[in-house]
């Protein structure tokens, strides 16, 4: 398991189009997952401590997000293959488990995570309602374990702020994570 931390946010960068499967049954795109006032897309996976380390707070931080206007997506784009953990059926079983409020999308061809320049799992990518990027940091302060109860939210906080304003907070923590299991040519 190799460790990484995301980049320092570049502010205003577009998103990206999409079109991946999700685990829902349908085809989702980047317009599709929008929210009036912004959207969180987040890399993620299902074996990963650090992604497991706060999953709860992911479902709680998005029903909240939602209610402010933000949607939220999470792509997993790791080789299915060598990591079977992360293959599409454990995505569906992981999404029912926790009941993600969000679509959760396989990139089975990593070419959505390459686009994005997603280097981590978890790593978050927060947009405001013009699809600029505004907030590229971590969720708090857990790592591969659960950061105690009352920790500061750094991505609820950020992403209310853009919901409310259509801008991210200047300073930004980046996250951390597991590397993307990328396939071996």
């Amino acid at each position: 398991m190799v460790t990484l931390e995301t980049p320092i946010c570049d502010f205003g960068k577009k998103a990206i189009d999409f079109e991946l499967p999700g685990v829902d049954g349908r085809t989702w795109s980047l317009q599709q997952c929008m929210g009036k006032n912004g959207l969180l897309v987040m890399f993620i996976c299902n074996h990963c401590p650090y992604v497991k380390a706060v999953q709860d707070r992911i479902v709680r931080d998005t029903r909240e997000l939602k209610a402010l206007g933000v949607e939220s997506v999470a792509i997993m784009s790791n080789d299915t293959v060598e990591y079977p953990a992360d293959s599409f059926d454990n995505m569906k079983k992981l999404s029912d488990q926790l009941g993600f409020s969000f679509p959760y999308l396989l990139d089975e061809t990593q070419q959505v995570a390459k686009a994005y320049g997603a280097i981590c799992t978890p790593d978050f990518f927060g947009y405001n309602a013009d699809y600029e990027l505004q907030y590229r940091g971590r969720l708090d302060a857990s790592r591969k374990e659960t950061a105690p109860e009352g920790t500061k939210r750094e991505l609820f906080e950020a992403m209310k702020l853009v919901a409310e304003t259509g801008h991210g907070p200047k300073e930004q923590i980046n996250s951390i994570g597991c590397s993307i299991k990328w396939k071996q040519d």
